[in-house]
Parts: structure tokens; sequence; C-alpha cells
């Protein structure tokens, strides 16, 4: 079970000082069910990543143009930044396993779409349902987090935030496996299946709200407030610049590190390539334990030292042409400090309104959005023209960015006191 301060098993309190929704008492979060999440969680965000090792093959199959095929992946993201804006604020004003259920099920018929599409515009139209349905993920963070103890909310988002480290970074490798036994198509086929299961499960483990709804306000009230919560909180705003930094980073080494691979001296395959990936599963780790050190006060320590980790990594990495275990180290080391600033961020920001706390997730989300776009484009766009070493040296400058941030800022917003917790931090 999840133990609280006192050592005993925590339910969930009818309803409590910070306007949270009300749940079934009775339920009590255990390991198991905060594991689910993790499954749950990392399940639908590998959507959004099977294709990137497919598109060759589906180009062929569909008879689509190079340009055509870029549109996979764009309308993908697309779909899934839209998302993150219209459709995870609705965890505050409905019942929270209700929009979960539903939108796996819609994201079963999108997979569907896409694995039976005949032709180049219903892939694109399955894609960009994808995306937009993939935001469960974050509606499952939120979720984990309302029903976590205060005093153990950061161990909660971290284990979560590991099954979404887990799905992000081995979707290319069992998607490129998958379609290697049987076709492309079967891996949205197999996910599908997957999909509709966890939908069952969740529909059957997760805990009913009580008769009031998370929040009163209309759809459209509900969307401006998103904005209105960013420009009332500074912490709020200066945690989604550390999160649009530290995925311009994360995107600046994964959306290109393929590029040196697959050149001399190396030559690697696709799969080989593709099994990169079970390295940064580390940084799955830094999730775990980011969260208990959240739990502990040291938010604004964890913060600083991993995006030291951070700028320190693009060394090694710089030198990927020379050695491959160069490649791991940094991998691991950047892995690492990305999912513990992710975790820290989403903690704090959870804090601050409880009762708002898809909103607060989801406009958070959206800058980590843009910034895993700006390092992609960034990245491979200066492949082309300036080498590995030019990219090694723009990852440097988002990791560096965020860390002068840190310096900048440590002082002027305090963090959130989480009741239960000791208040060890220090600047």
């Amino acid at each position: 079970m999840l133990m609280s301060g006192s050592g005993g098993a925590v339910s969930r309190r009818t309803a409590d000082r910070s306007g949270e929704a009300l749940a079934d008492p009775s339920f009590v979060l255990s390991r198991g069910v905060v594991m689910l999440f993790a499954v749950a969680c990392g399940a639908a965000v590998a959507n959004v990543y099977f294709s990137q090792p497919l598109l060759v093959t589906m180009g062929h199959d569909l008879s689509m143009s190079p340009s055509l095929v870029g549109g996979v992946v764009t309308l993908t993201h697309v779909g899934y930044g839209l998302g993150l804006f219209f459709l995870v604020p609705l965890g505050d004003m409905v019942d929270r396993r209700r929009l979960i259920v539903v939108q796996l099920l819609l994201l079963v018929l999108a997979l569907a779409v896409v694995a039976a599409a005949p032709t180049a515009a219903m892939l694109l139209l399955g894609m960009a349902a994808t995306g937009l349905l993939a935001v469960v993920t974050q509606t499952l963070v939120a979720f984990a987090a309302s029903l976590a103890p205060p005093a153990g909310r950061g161990r909660v988002v971290g284990l979560v935030t590991s099954g979404v480290v887990t799905g992000i970074l081995l979707a290319r490798t069992v998607s490129g496996l998958l379609a290697d036994l049987a076709g492309w198509r079967s891996v949205y086929l197999a996910s599908a299946s997957l999909t509709a299961l966890l939908a069952l499960v969740l529909h059957r483990v997760l805990p009913r709200h009580g008769d009031t709804p998370p929040a009163t306000l209309r759809y459209g009230r509900l969307l401006r407030s998103t904005i209105t919560l960013f420009a009332r909180e500074p912490l709020l705003r200066i945690r989604a610049l550390f999160g649009l930094l530290v995925f311009a980073a994360f995107s600046t080494l994964w959306s290109s590190v393929a590029l040196p691979l697959s050149e001399a001296p190396y030559f690697l395959s696709h799969s080989a390539i593709g099994a990169l990936g079970l390295v940064g599963v580390a940084g799955a780790l830094a999730a775990t334990a980011a969260g208990r050190l959240n739990d502990r006060g040291l938010s604004r320590r964890t913060t600083g030292i991993a995006l030291a980790l951070l700028t320190a990594s693009w060394l090694p990495l710089s030198f990927t042409r020379d050695s491959l275990w160069a490649l791991v180290l940094g991998v691991i080391l950047l892995d690492l400090a990305v999912q513990a600033v992710h975790v820290t961020n989403q903690t704090l920001i959870y804090a601050l309104h409880p009762d708002a706390g898809s909103r607060l997730i989801g406009g958070y989300m959206v800058f980590y959005s843009i910034g895993s776009a700006t390092g992609a484009i960034a990245a491979t766009s200066l492949y082309t023209v300036a080498g590995w070493g030019a990219v090694c040296a723009l990852g440097a400058a988002f990791s560096c960015l965020g860390l002068a941030l840190w310096a900048f800022t440590r002082h002027s917003t305090p963090d959130p006191v989480v009741p239960g917790a000791a208040s060890c931090d220090t600047p």
C-alpha cells in the first residue's frame, strides 16, 4: 500500500480544504493502482511516437510523397497540443473517471482508423485524432495526484511519470519490432486492443466522484481560467519555462541522434538505434527518486542538481561519433535530469491549486509541447547544415538557459509547502 507519514494506508477523504473533487471514501490508493496509472499513461502516450520508425513503410504502402509522410508526425503533435488545451482541463469540470474511460474508448476508434486506413487522407485524419485523444495521459496524471495524500504526492507523481517516460522511450522500439513481425498496421491494432483492455480495467478500478463536480465553471470560462492561472501564479510560469527548456534539450537529442548513428563509423540499423531507448528508460528511476525528494521538501535543490546534470550530459554526448559508451553515459545523465525536473514541476504546480489540477498540468504541458517541437525542428535542421557538434551545442544552450533561470529565480519564488513534508530545502 502507499503509506502516509503515520505509516497507515491512506484512503481518499470525502472532501478536503483545497476543494478537490469528492471521491469514494472507501477507496484506497494502493501501489498496484498507482502502477496501473503508470501503465495506462505509458500506453497512451506511446501512440504519439509509434509512427516515427514506420514513416517510410507507411509512405510506400499508401503511395505518399515525402512531404505528406512528414505530416503524419506533425498532425499527431498538433492534435496532442490541441488536446492539452481543449480536453485536459475538462478533468476539473466533469468526473475524471468517466472522462478517462470515454477518451480511451475514443482513442481505440482513432487507432482502428489508422490501422485500417485505405488512403493517406484517412491515415492523417486518424493520426490527428490519435494525438488529440492521447492527452488522456495528462488527465491520468492529474487524477493520480488528486488521489494521493499531500505528503506522498511527489512519490505518486514520480511513479506515474515513470510510466510516461517508459512509454515515450520504448514506443519506437516496440513499433519497429511489431512492424518487422506483422507489418506497420499491427502496431496500431495491438495498441487499440491494449487501450480497450485498459479502459475496462480502469472503469472497474478507479473511484467514482461524489455528487459534487470538481468545478462549476462553464467550458469557456474553464479554458479562460487556465490562462488566468498563468497570469496569477509566478511559480507556474517559472516551472512552465523549466519544462519548455528541458524538453527542448530532450527533443534535441532524441529527434536527431539516429542521424549520426546511421552514418559512418557505425551504420546502425533502425532496430539497433531504436534499442537506445532501453538505455533512456533509466530516466524512469529519476522520476521516482525525484518524487520522494519533493515529498521531503527538496524541490529547489533537486531542480538545481538536475539542471546541472542536464548541462553536463552534453559533454559525453558530443563524443558520440568516437564512442558509443560516451553516448550511453550522456543519454543516462540527460534522461535522469529531464525526468527529475519534470516530476518536480508537476508536483509543485499541482500543489498550487489541487481543485484546478487538470488545468494546471494541461497548461504546463503546452509548454512541454512547445519545447519538444522547438528542439526537434532546430536539431534536425542544424544537423543538416552544421553536423552533430552543432546539435550538441544547441542542446547545451537550452540546458544552460534552464540552469541560469533556476539561479536567478530560486530566491524570488518560494515553493509551496507540502503538508506533512519536512521543510528542509535550502536556497
